[in-house]
């Protein structure tokens, strides 16, 4: 690809396309021209990109003419009625929606972890779910370490990975209940402020929601681990930017604290932050609009063989999202 790119983002008022525009620029992306593709009522206003105001555009099929990169966050639907017209006009398609994670001639791609896999690129590179992500950047290398077999899970996620509504919704409901009104949820079954939601994305005939299956079966295809099993719950909690994760991993081989620490010390997009005897440990506070994910509350797992615990958080809508994107581009 030339050093200009000519850039398209396909869902660019949406949360994660705005921060696709800011990663874009924060990152120094070499951006020659960009186009912000949205819905036709968003068509006509701007955003901004370097300082200078870019007019959206209203997604069309043939919205991709001279495009190299087409970053695109709005949906599934989306992703499979417009990509392959990207493709044929000579873009490469990095997708954030489930459109295409599970399909085996699309790489599904964490730079950290398996960026190589994009010169395996027909055309369309798999963004992976946020909290897979995020999982995964301290998983995998301890799995380099010690070979990871299987991990029970439960997942803290914030009210942004929902989208802008949902935001609006907890911030609305925390200022009802102060002041003594009553709530009425609209975006999730239950009311969010000062309450968790054990329900993330649709439940299956198996009694876990699409969300929580995501961690095995991405997970397999990102380590390229087949076997790799994870039994997760996925809950939504009233934290508006950041997920977190508890994660309980069983290894092939013996798992030495220190040896452990050495390697997520070392892991790339990673901070190692844990000395609980200073109250010291990731916080989702900590981690909205980091580009790295932490990780922390190390210990030898007391209930399972060859047992790791550690807690790890990340921003959803970076690491999660936006970021991975951007930098699937740069290996471009």
């Amino acid at each position: 690809m030339s050093r200009n790119l000519h850039v398209a983002i396909v869902g660019a008022t949406g949360a994660v396309g705005v921060e696709m525009i800011k990663t874009l620029e924060k990152r120094e992306f070499p951006v020659g021209k960009l186009t912000l593709l949205a819905s036709a009522r968003s068509a006509g206003k701007t955003l901004d990109f370097r300082g200078q105001p870019v007019v959206l555009q209203e997604l069309k099929e043939d919205s991709f003419e001279g495009v190299d990169v087409a970053l695109f966050s709005a949906g599934g639907g989306i992703s499979k009625q417009f990509a392959p017209f990207a493709v044929q006009s000579g873009a490469v398609v990095i997708d954030n929606s489930s459109a295409f994670r599970m399909d085996e001639t699309v790489p599904l791609v964490v730079p950290e972890v398996n960026g190589a896999d994009v010169a395996k690129s027909r055309g369309i590179i798999a963004n992976p779910n946020c909290t897979t992500a995020i999982t995964l950047m301290a998983l995998y290398p301890l799995h380099q370490a010690f070979g990871v077999k299987r991990l029970f899970a439960s997942s803290y996620q914030a009210v942004s990975g929902t989208g802008a509504q949902a935001i609006e919704e907890l911030r609305a409901q925390v200022e009802a209940l102060a002041e003594g009104r009553a709530v009425q949820p609209r975006v999730y079954p239950h009311q969010i402020a000062f309450n968790v939601l054990p329900h993330v994305d649709s439940f299956l005939e198996s009694g876990y929601t699409r969300e929580e299956m995501k961690m095995q079966n991405e997970g397999r295809r990102i380590m390229h681990h087949p076997t790799f099993k994870a039994s997760v719950t996925c809950v939504r909690v009233p934290v508006y930017r950041a997920h977190s994760v508890s994660v309980s991993a069983e290894f092939e081989r013996p798992v030495c604290l220190e040896k452990a620490r050495e390697v997520l010390a070392a892991a790339p997009g990673l901070d190692l932050v844990d000395d609980p005897s200073q109250n010291i440990y990731p916080l989702p506070l900590q981690c909205a609009e980091k580009d790295n994910c932490q990780v922390g509350r190390l210990r030898l797992d007391c209930a399972l063989e060859n047992g790791l615990s550690f807690w790890v958080a990340g921003d959803q809508l970076l690491k999660g999202a936006a970021l991975n994107a951007v930098q699937i581009a740069e290996l471009l």
